[in-house]
């Protein structure tokens, strides 16, 4: 992996993790609240709120796919891969505001097209190396296997996962000063170590994530939305990176 791609990789996994910790953040100052356990009378809106929630989810991962083949087709630069992922930097506070309104869906897919387009210049990268369409595949497969997995074991379990809340913000937290730092040290072996860390972060968010939409704590689809796509985003980047530096 060549130094100026990396330095871009590790600034761009800064905003990705910072996007995050605005979205988490959002939910602390709108008093979201996680409860240990939904009333029996809130049983078929939590259950109608998942299913909401899934179906958006995959219906913007389907969105943010078609926005990346847009930008790779269109071999969009690196610097309009960053400007377009500061532009969903932006909307993430438009959609987290208008989520409780019917305009909240059309700025979800706003916020998830640019995602997309944002990633299509870092998955040209990995497409032009050796292998590097298969290796895209593994990093969608290894994704999707661990996102399926831990969502089957959350709502399989019920368990209360919100114990994990606190250890995950502090993790975020490193994250975002130990990849700045990398911006300017352009550590290989830091950056791996940084990537590493995103996928038990984000592994763990899936977790808690599922978990509160299944035991009442989040009761708006659009927000449950977001937390569940940047979990899969970062999670995805993060192997990604990973794997193509294990076949540097």
């Amino acid at each position: 992996m060549n130094e100026s791609f990396k330095n871009v990789s590790n600034l761009l996994l800064s905003i990705y993790i910072i996007l995050y910790f605005f979205v988490i953040l959002g939910e602390v100052l709108m008093n979201q609240s996680y409860t240990n356990s939904a009333p029996v009378s809130s049983v078929l809106e939590t259950n109608k709120v998942l299913r909401n929630t899934y179906m958006l989810l995959g219906m913007t991962l389907l969105a943010s796919a078609a926005t990346a083949g847009i930008s790779m087709a269109l071999e969009f630069s690196r610097m309009m891969g960053l400007v377009f992922t500061l532009v969903s930097f932006g909307l993430i506070f438009v959609v987290n505001k208008k989520a409780d309104s019917s305009s909240g869906i059309f700025w979800i897919f706003a916020f998830t097209g640019c995602m997309g387009l944002g990633l299509g210049p870092m998955l040209n990268h990995y497409a032009g190396m050796p292998g590097g369409p298969m290796l895209i595949m593994q990093a969608l497969g290894s994704t999707a296997l661990v996102f399926f997995g831990l969502s089957a074991y959350a709502l399989t379990t019920k368990k209360d996962f919100s114990f994990m809340g606190g250890f995950l913000i502090v993790g975020m937290l490193v994250v975002i000063v130990a990849s700045i730092v990398n911006i300017f040290i352009g550590s290989s072996l830091a950056f791996m170590a940084i990537n590493a860390a995103v996928v038990l972060i984000m592994s763990g968010f899936i977790l808690f994530d599922t978990s509160r939409i299944i035991n009442g704590g989040e009761t708006n689809y659009i927000r449950a939305t977001v937390g569940l796509y940047l979990n899969i985003y970062n999670l995805f980047t993060s192997i990604l990176a990973l794997l193509g530096m294990s076949d540097d």
